[in-house]
């Protein structure tokens, strides 16, 4: 009865502020069937708060697995008319969208990596007016999580499949503020009020610079678009409407200057990415530019994820996570990018969200590559972040300050 509760809480929560779904707005809700139980109860809880429509966008990573597998080469990249002509319904209807992140790692090991980046190219220019759409926050998005068997015995290697899902449940509720006894929509609103503090402090700074070191071998140096704007927690809709993009979150993001990234990175977590999963990899930037990387294992994958197009090789975000958040304290390495990046510092390879730059949302593409905004068909967040990590920022005139000392904000 106790998970029966969170979970109902967690549909609540998602719907009235993840995506704060309005009366008579369209809702659409992509998710894997492994969660179809949850996705019940997300659909009861939209229409409940005055949703007009709901639809459901169900996947299943192995019926994807044997299609990446067997189809012919050409059908790889023919994007269905009516997957494109559903999500511009969505789009022209004003519609708001919740995404369930259930990944599988591992599950696409065997799928040669040239057939999953011709699929993945294909699908990302025929949809990349949903992307740039949601990206913009032209509607309220949202991305969340529920398990699966494949993906919590990842997590919990020596439990049982059901005991394995039952645990990851909990971490994840936990992760995402939702207890039996509180209420998670106060929690959420008071979470959300503490990140706006931490932002505005950022955003007084003005920083020009941003230098990162730590003893694992990332020095780094960042230069932030000019009028850059810190955002993370709450943010809102073109039509002013406010939603939380993502539950959990920890981070403090903005927009890196696509010329200005110099020096190496070192991950320090496992980027799961269409399906591989890349462990242990470094990055070398000069003029904002990857010149130089490695990976001890899927480095194809790291390779095929870099020469998507000419924007995936230049960093689009730069967020900052304190290393004792609520996710990282719990020690668990999730394998799941919105869980794992908001433990840890991480930076996203490709493009930038253009609500990061002072009237972003309103500048033509030409106007947002002047100001350095980087422009790619993937947008994809790496961790980074470690118990000793120390970041300095400099102002224009010079002036330097402390941001993190020990992995942690300073101020």
């Amino acid at each position: 009865m106790e998970m029966k509760t969170r979970l109902e809480k967690f549909a609540q929560l998602a719907v009235k502020v993840g995506v704060n779904v309005q009366k008579g707005q369209l809702l659409m809700i992509n998710a894997p069937v492994d969660a179809k139980e949850f996705v019940r109860l997300l659909v009861k809880a939209a229409y409940e708060a005055g949703a007009s429509d709901v639809m459901v966008r169900w996947s299943d990573a192995i019926v994807n697995k044997e299609w990446y597998l067997h189809v012919d080469e050409a059908e790889l990249e023919n994007v269905k008319s009516w997957v494109i002509d559903q999500l511009k319904y969505v789009v022209d209807k004003g519609g708001c969208v919740i995404s369930v992140s259930s990944p599988n790692p591992g599950v696409l090991k065997d799928v040669p990596g040239q057939r999953l980046q011709k699929a993945s190219l294909a699908a990302s220019k025929a949809t990349k007016f949903y992307s740039e759409h949601m990206m913009a926050n032209k509607a309220q998005w949202l991305v969340i999580s529920a398990p699966n068997e494949d993906w919590a015995k990842k997590v919990y290697p020596d439990m049982e499949a059901g005991a394995a899902v039952e645990k990851l449940w909990d971490a994840i509720l936990t992760a995402s503020r939702v207890l039996e006894t509180n209420d998670p929509i106060e929690e959420w609103n008071n979470h959300m009020a503490k990140m706006a503090r931490n932002n505005a402090i950022l955003n007084g700074h003005r920083f020009k610079t941003l230098h990162f070191k730590n003893g694992l071998g990332t020095d780094l140096s960042i230069q932030l678009a000019e009028d850059h704007i810190w955002a993370g927690g709450g943010e809102h809709s073109e039509k002013g409407i406010e939603f939380a993009p993502n539950i959990p979150t920890e981070e403090a993001f903005t927009i890196a200057y696509k010329y200005g990234v110099n020096g190496k990175v070192v991950s320090t977590k496992p980027l799961n990415y269409q399906g591989k999963l890349i462990e242990d990899f470094y990055l070398v930037f000069k003029d904002g530019k990857v010149v130089e990387f490695d990976a001890k294992k899927e480095k194809e994958a790291l390779a095929n994820l870099l020469d998507t197009d000419e924007g995936s090789r230049y960093l689009g975000e730069v967020a900052l996570v304190e290393h004792d958040s609520p996710i990282s304290s719990t020690g668990i390495l999730f394998y799941n990018t919105l869980f794992d990046e908001n433990a840890s510092c991480h930076l996203a390879l490709g493009a930038s969200y253009s609500m990061n730059l002072k009237g972003g949302t309103a500048m033509t593409k030409e106007e947002l590559e002047k100001r350095g905004a980087n422009q790619s068909l993937v947008h994809v967040d790496f961790m980074f972040g470690s118990h000793d990590m120390e970041i300095v920022g400099e102002k224009a005139n010079g002036e330097k300050v402390t941001i993190f000392k020990n992995g942690n904000f300073a101020f």
